[in-house]
């Protein structure tokens, strides 16, 4: 139960989900108690640490504000690197946002097998919830509260045939974020994309990197990865906005129609409820 980072530095690069524009991206091992530090190398290496406190906006993505310097759509790499119990890592890239990918964790699932976790000197630290905390927004709501282990339940509700009400309930233990959670893509509608275009959002979106849902069915001429592809994919994002907290939590989030914009104040809520939670170490 000591903290982890990787064996070796992985190299990758791809384009990003809502600018397009091409990223080379280096993850590297990081001491104890580093935590996650995106390292923007086209900014003289400027260090922007994964963290609650620079959460600046949430609308179709998360992003991190430090000093005027933005870093752009992290939580599918963030959710691969808690969901495969990666502690401390640094994250270099020579542009404002991480790479989409196949719109999963999938690919970075890959590249961290590829390069080995090892064990640090230093004890695993926990974020432990010691009494719920609630947070609502009209019919979007989000709690957490005391558990012995993570563990998420999530329903989504959308207008779509492919959707409808979606429940999945996920616990954190041996490989499950790899076999559950991992391979589940961001969805988005054909009715949006003329908005987002306009706000110079999903500029890097195709059907390589989302699910795109018409109406009445999906653009896609690949399947669908889980009938329930949706709401596991809601989950990766609660996981990886968590992962901001810097540390694996023992608690249960419960969330219904929740977004990245309720993640971030549920955090915020939570950080600020001192009373809720505790910093321990495995043992």
């Amino acid at each position: 139960m000591n903290q982890t980072t990787l064996a070796k530095s992985i190299k990758t690069f791809g384009i990003g989900l809502h600018t397009g524009v091409e990223v080379n991206l280096n993850l590297k091992p990081a001491p104890e108690n580093t935590g996650y530090i995106f390292i923007r190398t086209d900014l003289d290496n400027f260090e922007i640490p994964a963290s609650v406190e620079y959460i600046s906006h949430c609308s179709y993505a998360t992003t991190l504000l430090r000093k005027g310097v933005l870093l752009s759509t992290c939580e599918h790499l963030l959710s691969a690197l808690r969901g495969f119990g990666v502690d401390n890592c640094f994250i270099e890239l020579d542009n404002i946002e991480i790479p989409i990918m196949d719109g999963s964790s999938e690919n970075w699932i890959e590249l961290l097998e590829n390069a080995g976790v090892i064990e640090l000197d230093a004890p695993k630290h926990f974020l432990n919830i010691l009494e719920k905390v609630e947070f609502a927004d009209g019919d979007r709501k989000m709690s957490i509260e005391p558990s012995d282990k993570f563990e998420i339940e999530c329903v989504i509700d959308f207008p779509h045939p492919f959707i409808n009400r979606q429940t999945f309930y996920f616990e954190m233990k041996n490989g499950s974020f790899g076999r559950e959670i991992a391979s589940a893509r961001t969805f988005g509608f054909t009715n949006e994309i003329e908005m987002l275009r306009k706000a110079n959002l999903a500029l890097g979106g195709s059907l390589e990197n989302a699910i795109v849902l018409t109406p009445e069915g999906m653009l896609n001429e690949n399947p669908l990865r889980f009938t329930d592809e949706f709401v596991r994919h809601k989950i990766l994002d609660i996981i990886g906005d968590f992962a901001l907290l810097g540390m694996p939590v023992k608690g249960k989030i419960i969330a219904e129609k929740s977004g990245h914009a309720v993640h971030a104040s549920l955090m915020s809520k939570l950080l600020k409820t001192e009373s809720a939670w505790k910093v321990v170490e495995a043992v």
